[in-house]
């Protein structure tokens, strides 16, 4: 194995119906205002964590909440994960800032976020 290790799971995003009152709901439980705040996505950062809220499930599809595992690098940890069953659902992307997404389905259909930051 290579550097397989993951860093945690740091980011959680949430698909919501309701953009505005997803985001009363989330200011108040985590304490703080949202840090990215736009029609397509809101974001806070509360206590080493991201949470981000998804209109609709965003251009994914997202139908549940997905938590992704920090990487430090997102082609070996596919390789990895796929060798031991999973199957890619999304391809890795770039989401702005040189940050990388993919996604994954381990062998129950659970989808499995994995992040790395460039």
């Amino acid at each position: 194995m290579a550097d397989s290790s993951t860093q945690g799971i740091k980011t959680v995003l949430h698909p919501v119906s309701d953009l505005a009152a997803a985001k009363a709901v989330y200011t108040a439980l985590l304490g703080v205002p949202p840090q990215t705040d736009d029609s397509y996505y809101v974001g806070f950062e509360a206590a080493g964590q991201h949470i981000g809220l998804v209109p609709g499930g965003g251009p994914q599809g997202m139908t549940s909440p997905v938590a992704y595992w920090h990487v430090a690098d997102i082609e070996a940890k596919l390789a990895e994960v796929t060798a031991a069953g999973a199957t890619i659902k999304e391809q890795p992307r770039d989401v702005g800032g040189g940050r990388l997404v993919a996604t994954v389905t381990d062998p129950d259909g659970n989808v499995l976020g994995l992040l790395q930051d460039q």
